[in-house]
């Protein structure tokens, strides 16, 4: 196979791969928790985190949006259950928001998705193996990221 085709290859792979993790990722979450979620809300969850509370513009930055696009997903999952709303009690324009019982199981579950996710992939792996799939995937990751910065979503 020539460089360009093995290139080719994988680059249809991992467009194949990050449209049906996605997929696979909603179908998961929503069979275990038995509930009906978007894969954006899901994500809102997993953004807005476990341990403490978080601001708006702080779950919006983690998610790449504006707090505005934010407030209305934000506002769903308030309704749903699965996020409450707190006001600072020193300065009540301050919103912080934490997940609720409901939203930390989801979070759990997508957690659990993920780790799973890794694992599978460098199942059976030599620590020579894991090393190469780690720089491999350091190196998507930095692209990513600099694709990111000069279009200005990061």
């Amino acid at each position: 196979m020539s460089r360009e085709e093995n290139t080719n290859t994988i680059s249809a792979q991992l467009i194949d791969i990050f449209e049906n993790v996605m997929k696979m990722e909603q179908e998961t979450i929503n069979r275990e928790s038995h509930e009906k979620l978007s894969i954006t809300e899901i994500h809102t969850i997993a953004a807005a985190g476990m341990e403490e509370l978080s601001s708006m513009s702080e779950i919006a930055a983690k998610l790449h949006i504006t707090v505005g696009t934010l407030t209305v997903g934000m506002n769903n999952l308030v309704k749903k259950g699965y996020v409450e709303r707190y006001k600072s009690e020193r300065d009540r324009r301050i919103v912080k928001v934490g997940l609720t019982k409901k939203g930390k199981e989801i979070y759990r579950i997508h957690e659990a998705f993920h780790h799973k996710l890794g694992a599978t992939l460098i199942k059976g792996m030599t620590e020579a193996e894991k090393k190469i799939v780690r720089n491999a995937v350091a190196n998507l990751e930095e692209f990513i990221c600099q694709e990111c910065r000069e279009l200005d979503i990061m």
